[in-house]
């Protein structure tokens, strides 16, 4: 395992169901964040293939133009994947108690993660499960900013500079030897710090990191 215990650790330990009980019906992450997405999206994926939206929402990041064979939706508020018109199907499961996916092997064609990586406290055996049931050659594309909710991120995540989260999602895929080595995006806002924080020309940094099962 790569983690240490102390580093799965979130300041707010309540049941995770208690925390997501509520819908948010809010974007995370700001428009230019999600046209880089689509766009990788176009790029990585193929239409008439079997996609699982792993963490999903109510809003679906994938290309309005393309079609897929199946979208399953996984998340931990109905009210929100019942919003999300892209799921063809969906169920519900805290992946930090239950960390098995209840989904075939060799079963998808990609598996998508939105902004959600920083609350796995026991990332390596999801990206194991992810392996398990992706198709040989099928792609795993995990995504983020750094936006987050602070109380429910891990300490690793928490404490990590932009470039250091990198670094520890290209590590959770090394750490399953079914996947090839991963590829990463990394879009900064061009904005200078100080105009940032007077709120002008602010954007939302891109992060992907991805890779294919071999």
């Amino acid at each position: 395992m790569l983690l240490q215990p102390h580093q799965r650790v979130k300041l707010d330990d309540t049941e995770d169901t208690l925390f997501y009980a509520y819908p948010r019906f809010v974007t995370h992450v700001d428009n230019n964040f999600i046209s880089q997405l689509t766009n990788l999206y176009r790029q990585e994926l193929k239409p008439h293939t079997k996609i699982l939206d792993l963490m999903s929402s109510w809003v679906s990041h994938l290309p309005p133009e393309m079609e897929f064979s199946h979208i399953e939706g996984h998340g931990m508020n109905e009210d929100e994947l019942k919003k999300n018109d892209r799921l063809d199907h969906y169920f519900l499961q805290n992946l930090n108690s239950n960390l098995q996916l209840p989904l075939e092997d060799n079963d998808f064609d990609a598996v998508l993660c939105t902004v959600s990586i920083q609350y796995l406290q026991y990332p390596e055996a999801i990206f194991m499960e992810v392996a398990r049931i992706l198709k040989p050659g099928g792609v795993a594309i995990f995504s983020f900013s750094n936006r987050m909710f602070y109380q429910k991120a891990i300490t690793a995540w928490r404490d990590a500079t932009d470039r250091q989260r990198i670094f520890l999602t290209k590590s959770y895929f090394q750490s399953v030897p079914e996947f090839e080595t991963p590829e990463v995006i990394a879009q900064q806002p061009e904005t200078p710090t100080f105009l940032q924080m007077l709120g002008m020309g602010a954007k939302d940094p891109f992060y992907a990191v991805y890779a294919r099962k071999k």
